[in-house]
């Protein structure tokens, strides 16, 4: 467990010194206070993880001081310490929010026993108030989807990287999922019973990022009222997910590496270390080696984080997956909100599946979001909901063959039926007659098309990144 803060309160001086001992025998940091105003002093400056209390002193009893506690931070125990227990006391200390009760003289083992317990509860009522928080922001947890086999691939090295205790660098464009890949190799950790507590360092303003990690004491800056615990010693015990670590400043990149080297940490503004135990797991969209070769990222750093890699594949490596899932989004769209489209047309089914998705699984749901939207409360999602980019195929055009025959056709090709979409306004029997083909036939071409450009995408990936999925890794065509 972590070292806590534990705040004693009473007028007995031989009694305080007694408990401080005890409470740093178990690696604990003890305050002190003689009475309940001094104690409220102590809790406006700063955090504390714990506290006990007599329960009659001079100018305030410890129900008093509760009431002050239960005010000022609801998630902070108190253990009640008396001479004079009766049941009465004990019953009403324990209704106002007490969550233990001990009398005087009291065995030094019994009360390590208390504490410990006490600490355990504080912390499990911090981690389920940051998972209300986090479900309340971005809904229930969601699996990673799919069948193709670049998904596969995923799954496999989520089962190897899981069980082992190093840092796990997820890299991938944007949209891919790299939080899922993250919270995926959380719940098969063996850190899973504690939390894994997600930081997207591009979201979070440069000023504020240090402080959003490694938390403040009280008037570290102007505007820091109060202590304020960070990211790590949320996510101690657990997993700590840095989302686009690639746009860490030099400041927070130097300050992260030494909390991997050490497992240590200062709060800004403070002289005191702390010891943290947290997995690290990062991910970006950015080339980290070619930003460590740029000088815009440190390379221990680099080093340190790249012990293992996963690699979250684009929609376009896995079109496969794209009916499950539009299914899985539609299903949680209507148990969110009202009842909204669970039904699909096999057309817009197609369509879907043969765009190119450049913004990904995120790009997909957000379509399929506003296309529920504009149809309304039940019915089924047609071709005609669907948005007009969505209609015309945005195939993406890697020039790997530009200056051969088969580039060149492929590239009229698209063009021709970008043309033909935009005349039909994205009619595909009307594109396709104009064509001088068949439905079916202008769709497996759109297929064909989307394919190809994806496999010359996947080839220059691995050029560059050498745990891409290879050639024969690639889904096979439906």
């Amino acid at each position: 467990m972590r070292r806590a803060a534990i705040l004693v309160v009473d007028d007995d001086e031989r009694l305080r010194r007694t408990l401080g001992v005890l409470v740093r025998s178990l690696g604990h940091e003890d305050l002190t206070a003689i009475d309940v105003a001094t104690a409220e002093a102590t809790l406006k400056e700063r955090e504390v993880d714990l506290v006990i209390s007599d329960l009659r002193m001079p100018g305030g009893s410890g129900l008093d001081l509760l009431d002050v506690v239960l005010h000022r931070s609801p998630q902070t125990p108190v253990i009640i310490l008396t001479a004079y227990g009766t049941v009465e006391t004990a019953v009403q200390a324990m209704q106002k929010g007490a969550v233990d009760y001990l009398l005087k003289p009291f065995d030094a083992r019994e009360m390590e026993v208390r504490i410990e317990r006490a600490l355990a509860l504080q912390r499990y009522r911090t981690e389920n108030e940051y998972l209300r928080e986090e479900i309340d922001a971005h809904g229930p947890v969601d699996e990673l989807i799919g069948v193709s086999k670049a998904i596969r691939r995923v799954f496999e090295l989520v089962q190897q990287v899981a069980p082992t205790k190093t840092s796990v660098l997820i890299s991938g464009e944007t949209g891919t999922g790299k939080e899922l890949v993250a919270r995926a190799i959380h719940r098969r950790s063996p850190r899973q019973e504690h939390l894994l507590v997600p930081v997207n360092l591009a979201a979070v303003p440069l000023e504020l990022l240090e402080t959003e990690l490694f938390g403040h004491v009280r008037g570290a800056f102007t505007g820091a009222v109060s202590e304020r615990t960070g990211k790590f010693e949320l996510a101690h015990g657990g997993t700590l997910f840095l989302d686009e670590i690639g746009d860490a400043s030099p400041s927070v990149q130097s300050r992260l590496l030494r909390v991997l080297q050490e497992s240590e940490l200062r709060r800004v503004g403070d002289g005191r270390v702390r010891r943290v135990d947290v997995r690290v797991v990062a991910a970006t969209h950015r080339d980290l080696a070619a930003e460590v070769r740029g000088g815009r990222f440190r390379a221990d750093l680099y080093y340190r984080l790249h012990v293992l890699t996963v690699r979250a594949p684009s929609l376009r490596e896995r079109s496969e997956d794209v009916p499950l899932l539009v299914a899985h989004i539609l299903r949680r769209l209507s148990a969110r909100e009202r009842p909204a489209a669970t039904r699909i047309t096999r057309e817009a089914l197609e369509i879907l599946g043969g765009h190119s998705w450049p913004g990904n699984v995120r790009e997909l749901e957000a379509a399929l979001e506003r296309a529920v939207h504009a149809l309304g409360p039940g019915g089924t999602l047609a071709v005609e909901s669907l948005e007009e980019g969505i209609l015309a195929p945005d195939f993406p055009l890697v020039r790997e063959h530009a200056d051969n025959l088969r580039g060149r056709t492929r590239e009229l090709e698209v063009e021709l039926i970008r043309s033909a979409l935009a005349r039909a306004n994205g009619n595909r029997t009307r594109a396709a007659r104009s064509l001088g083909l068949s439905r079916q036939g202008l769709w497996k071409k759109i297929r064909r098309l989307s394919r190809d450009a994806a496999a010359a995408e996947s080839r220059a990936v691995a050029a560059l990144d050498p745990t891409a999925p290879a050639d024969d890794a690639r889904p096979e065509s439906p």
